[in-house]
């Protein structure tokens, strides 16, 4: 009997992949393809399946036009830098280029990056924690894996879980003092992870400080890191991560004349009146969301086991909360917005489970074998965290069809009416302009400056915005009353979707206006 060249290869890699490592793979694909499907069949159940969030629907838009037309644009003909992920947008394009429908494609790459992340957790907690061996991998691994947080961001369509299985994957690998030319793929890796998101250039300095504190403050018994050795390391990481952030920089130059995408610029300055706000608040704003779930039951161990890292002068390892301290105080201080479950600082998730699973196998290996208070601690604590993860599990599918029901019913169901109802070249004004931009081959003027970068200095005032709409031609502007009342007071409506989801969510309905082509109400505005 002929056994065909695929299925050769198939044997050869089953018998180089140890059977616990095939087992991993089976094991962490099956439980992200369960909670997965739980949430669709949640969006499913209360209204249909969907993004939740108007964003995936950019992406979308940049991906079909690469993939037919081999442009960066939002539309053809037109460049733009309004997208923060250009690697997010090619893989996209892929799956538009192979005809597979977008929350399909979606939907797979999500269930890719969720099993590598349990998947890495396992790997790395063999490796780095063999004295702690048994089913702690296998907990830890779930835990990430099954993360509430991280399955909606797995079905987002936005490059939040991918992202998150970068900056993991680098920060692990890098807190094991690696040699040079590994010093120099990480580096690589960094500047690979900054074309999903620019703040992956927080990754170097984290690493930089947990190699050379071991160069400064050796660990007993430990052979010491000269200077001289760190500064190679860190050389090679800054040569790696130079060949892949440059050409970075140089394609949002090329697109939009910025080194930063669009999208950099007009997040901080729509949201800059948050700013304001006290630091303290800010900083608990921020953070919040992370702690719905097992993340605020593993907090206090996660700290316990950093103190415990730092007093063992385990250096290597500080490197990813390092970096998760950095990324949270980056937004904390910049962008101190809460919204869409945390989503910005989502990806610091997967480090507070793993530190705080540590920091509890810790106190559980400690108390081992003697019936004290410390043992019942322990467990008790294990199980509760363990319990806040399956429980939230639920609360985080409802959260997810709720999102999905308000994009579908408000952002869809008036971009799909837009172009049965409105004559061709209309030129249609947004501040939401993905399924806008997805569903209609209408001329867009961006609100929120993605794609429109000239509103950006005046981006929240709505007299300036006035002034604009009326120089780019607008005939209709597509708003929520509530986010521009004064630029929507006595406009005609002319659509909304009586059965939308924004007022049951505290909100209104996304509402399409006529624009009148005068701002003399806004000039007379008390």
């Amino acid at each position: 009997m002929r056994v065909s060249h695929s299925h050769k290869k198939v044997r050869g890699l089953r018998e180089a992949l140890p059977p616990r490592t095939r087992a991993a793979w089976a094991f962490f694909g099956l439980w992200a393809a369960l909670w997965m499907g739980v949430f669709v069949a949640a969006a499913e159940r209360t209204y249909r399946w969907g993004f939740p969030l108007d964003d995936a629907w950019i992406h979308q838009t940049y991906a079909r036009n690469l993939a037919r037309w081999g442009q960066w644009a939002y539309r053809p003909g037109a460049p733009s830098a309004g997208v923060t992920a250009p690697l997010w947008v090619v893989l996209q394009a892929v799956g538009q280029r192979l005809g597979v429908p977008p929350l399909v494609w979606s939907a797979a790459l999500g269930w890719g990056t969720l099993t590598a992340l349990g998947l890495a957790v396992w790997a790395w907690w063999r490796q780095a924690v063999p004295e702690r061996r048994g089913w702690w991998p296998w907990l830890a691994g779930a835990a990430v894996a099954g993360a509430w947080h991280l399955v909606w961001a797995a079905l987002s369509g936005m490059e939040t879980a991918l992202f998150t299985l970068a900056m993991l994957g680098v920060l692990l690998w890098g807190g094991r003092l690696p040699r040079r030319w590994e010093s120099g793929a990480l580096g690589a890796g960094v500047g690979l992870a900054v074309w999903l998101r620019p703040e992956a250039v927080l990754a170097l300095p984290a690493l930089a400080v947990a190699w050379l504190l071991p160069a400064c403050c050796p660990a007993e018994n430990r052979p010491r890191l000269s200077l001289k050795q760190a500064a190679r390391r860190m050389a090679a990481l800054g040569v790696g991560f130079a060949l892949t952030f440059v050409p970075y920089l140089g394609f949002n130059l090329g697109l939009s004349g910025r080194l930063w995408p669009n999208t950099f610029y007009a997040k901080q300055a729509e949201y800059a009146v948050f700013r304001q706000w006290p630091l303290w608040w800010r900083a608990w704003k921020t953070g919040a969301p992370l702690l719905a779930g097992m993340g605020g039951v593993l907090l206090l161990p996660a700290l316990g086991q950093v103190v415990a890292d730092v007093r063992g002068r385990r250096w290597a390892r500080l490197a990813a909360p390092l970096w998760a301290g950095a990324h949270w105080a980056a937004y904390v201080f910049r962008l101190p917005v809460a919204y869409q479950h945390g989503r910005y600082v989502l990806p610091v998730l997967p480090v507070l489970l793993v530190w705080g699973w540590r920091g509890l196998a810790s106190l559980w290996r400690e108390w081992e074998g003697r019936l004290t208070a410390g043992w019942a601690l322990a467990r008790t604590w294990a199980l509760a965290a363990a319990g806040a993860g399956l429980l939230f599990l639920g609360v985080g599918a409802q959260a997810y069809a709720h999102d999905v029901a308000f994009i579908e019913s408000e952002m869809v169901t008036v971009a799909r009416w837009l172009p049965s109802h409105l004559p061709p070249h209309t030129v249609v004004a947004a501040h939401d302009i993905g399924a806008v931009g997805y569903f209609t081959d209408f001329p867009l003027v961006d609100l929120a400056g993605l794609v429109s970068p000239e509103v950006i200095p005046f981006i929240r005032d709505e007299t300036a915005l006035c002034a604009f709409l009326n120089r780019r031609g607008a005939h209709v502007l597509v708003a929520f009353p509530d986010w521009y009342a004064h630029l929507t007071a006595g406009l005609t409506p002319l659509y909304a979707n009586a059965h939308g989801w924004g007022p049951r969510l505290g909100g209104s309905h996304l509402t399409v206006y006529a624009w009148r082509g005068s701002c003399a109400i806004l000039w007379a505005w008390p």
